[in-house]
């Protein structure tokens, strides 16, 4: 199998990780010491380092995971369920996390019950934005914080292949361009539009990841390729010209904070059920979740709330 594949979610292309071996085939050993450690930086500086509860949306294997460790109920989302048991071989043991399998346009949780939202490395898969963004909208309430990630098409190396004929997008047009099937990058004013359309108000934005490139790693090394791109961070938010982009937003007009009972006899008030979108789950066995409004039921499988799929039993 390759790297991923492709699903499709109510019409939806979605990219699809099961069966993958991304932890070992992009991170481990795969010299990208550098992209971790600026990445997590940046959060340390926009994220709320401690907190109720937080989700990670595209969790994967949890590369992050130990960076919520403030945090009393720790949420690690992802479509894949094969990274997921990834992150449950290595924080299954820890009750604070919750594991859950599902697709971000049918987004199994709560209206505004997440306190801290991160999303890292997931934006660049998203065939519908917009919608995308209208979930994590709903999943806010009125004092939550968001960290959201996107790749940027204004950046250093587009101008220059663009400038050498090596590239035939324009990184200067504001349209998003998908350079692999599923794989888009987006210009800056494209995406502000969309954070305002769905109502996400930007309180700060970082250029990430300004160095990416094999022969400044080789020899100037990770430590001080990160201590020169922590320097950036905030004036080239102002103009990103980096492959990576990173803004903390905060949700207009959202609601009071939902019911959080982080224990598991209150697991059903985490969920929103993705067929009707109702939060009026049930827990009737242990390990099975049923909805009070369309009657449908859904495991916890190997450690994991499955929502891709509802239950035959």
């Amino acid at each position: 199998m390759t790297s991923h594949q492709q699903a499709r979610v109510s019409g939806t292309p979605v990219i699809d990780y099961e069966g993958s071996q991304y932890k070992r085939n992009f991170w481990e050993g795969q010299g990208r010491d550098y992209e971790d450690t600026t990445e997590r930086v940046a959060l340390r500086q926009l994220l709320p380092l401690q907190g109720p509860r937080i989700a990670e949306i595209g969790a994967g294997f949890g590369r992050l995971a130990n960076m919520y460790l403030g945090y009393d109920q720790i949420i690690l989302f992802d479509y894949s369920r094969t990274l997921l048991q990834d992150a449950v071989a290595h924080w299954g043991h820890d009750p604070r996390f919750v594991f859950v399998a599902g697709n971000i346009y049918q987004l199994p949780l709560a209206t505004g019950s997440l306190d801290s939202l991160v999303m890292v490395r997931v934006m660049h898969h998203l065939a519908d934005v917009p919608a995308a963004l209208q979930q994590i909208h709903r999943v806010l309430h009125s004092q939550s914080v968001a960290v959201l990630e996107y790749a940027n098409k204004r950046n250093v190396k587009a101008f220059l292949r663009w400038a050498i004929g090596r590239q035939s997008w324009s990184p200067i047009d504001s349209e998003p361009v998908e350079f692999v099937e599923l794989n888009f990058d987006f210009h800056p004013s494209w995406m502000k539009t969309r954070f305002q359309e769905a109502r996400l108000s930007i309180k700060q934005q970082y250029a990430v990841s300004h160095f990416r490139l094999p022969l400044l790693k080789k020899y100037v090394g990770s430590a001080n390729l990160v201590k020169a791109d922590q320097a950036l961070y905030a004036l080239g938010g102002l103009y990103p010209v980096s492959p990576s982009v990173f803004v903390q937003v905060e949700a207009i007009d959202a609601g009071v904070r939902a019911a959080a009972n982080m224990n598991q006899a209150g697991i059903a008030e985490l969920f929103c059920c993705p067929q009707c979108a109702k939060s009026q789950f049930q827990l009737v066995e242990t390990e099975q979740l049923l909805c009070g409004n369309c009657g449908i039921k859904y495991n916890k499988v190997a450690g994991i709330w499955d929502f891709k799929e509802a239950a035959t039993n």
